[in-house]
């Protein structure tokens, strides 16, 4: 019975004691903020769920749709079409994420050598939610330009094939951007 005592105690202890530790090693990393992945996929344009609004309400992502294009009998000029516009998106996301990177490391460098001040804090992270802003825009701008790509049938089947639901609550708004 003590034994059962020592155990439960000894594993609520640790419980406790990791609970008070939800950044511990976070430390060592260059930027606080951002962690090596995170730094990855903002260099090279990847959307981070940025674009979940899109994606799980019917509006596919292309690069989605290009890797799912035997599954989706896209056409050639669809699948054309698709990659114009995911090569558009990294366009535009690749320098915004690296902006952000920078500004992040900012923010982490004004603390690290303890120049912050509530001014340049209130600025540095005004420009930090900007640039998080217009990433997000980028990504979802481009799920809702695919969708006018594909056929209503088309993004139903993408829906399922990703796990989502059968049918596609934007089949009337794809009329409508035709």
């Amino acid at each position: 019975m003590t034994f059962i005592i020592a155990i439960v105690a000894i594993v609520f202890l640790t419980g406790s004691a990791m609970a008070q530790q939800p950044y511990a090693g976070l430390q060592e990393r260059s930027i606080k903020t951002l962690s090596d992945q995170q730094i990855a996929d903002l260099n090279a344009g990847r959307g981070m769920g940025l674009a979940l609004a899109a994606e799980l309400n019917g509006y596919p992502g292309p690069i989605h749709a290009i890797e799912l294009a035997s599954e989706l009998h896209l056409s050639p000029e669809q699948i054309t079409e698709l990659k114009a516009l995911y090569e558009a998106m990294k366009t535009e996301a690749i320098p915004l994420g690296a902006v952000l990177i920078s500004q992040e490391r900012n923010l982490n460098n004004d603390f690290a050598d303890r120049t912050i001040t509530l001014a340049n804090l209130e600025v540095a992270t005004q420009k930090i939610g900007a640039t998080q802003a217009a990433l997000r825009a980028t990504h979802l701008k481009y799920h809702l330009s695919s969708v006018a790509i594909l056929t209503p049938e088309q993004v139903t089947r993408y829906n399922e094939l990703r796990g989502y639901k059968a049918e596609s609550p934007i089949q009337h708004h794809h009329q409508m951007h035709q």
